[in-house]
């Protein structure tokens, strides 16, 4: 279960970078030009998807990255990746597979069988 829970974080998370790159692009164009903004309209919610752009792909990978070690710790990064996803730009065409991946990933390795070893963190 680990390693499944690895891959889907890493492939949610590159599916969420994708969405991430277009949804930050478009308010960077929709604030620099106001022709833009005007045809294709504004987002109310810039900063939250800004912010949601750069960390949700960041956390859905890392958690990704860690569930075969730390499946506790990649898992809780997983689900909050898939939540600030489905919190800043919803539930839609684009997000579906992203946020689907991501929370999967992340009960999976919540659910991994053996627990983590205890380790010293440093």
């Amino acid at each position: 279960m680990r390693a499944a829970a690895m891959m889907l974080g890493v492939i949610g998370g590159l599916f969420a970078m994708l969405v991430g790159f277009f949804s930050y692009g478009f308010i960077e164009l929709s604030t620099r030009s106001a022709a833009f903004a005007e045809t294709f309209g504004s987002m109310d919610n810039a900063d939250l998807i800004r912010v949601a752009s750069i960390l949700a792909p960041l956390m859905a990978i890392a958690g990704g990255a860690m569930a075969t070690a730390r499946a506790l710790w990649g898992g809780i990064l997983m689900l909050i990746a898939g939540g600030l996803m489905y919190y800043a730009f919803g539930f839609g065409v684009f997000t579906v597979f992203p946020i689907g991946f991501c929370i999967t990933g992340g009960l999976l390795a919540l659910a991994a069988g053996k627990p983590d070893e205890p380790k010293a963190h440093f």
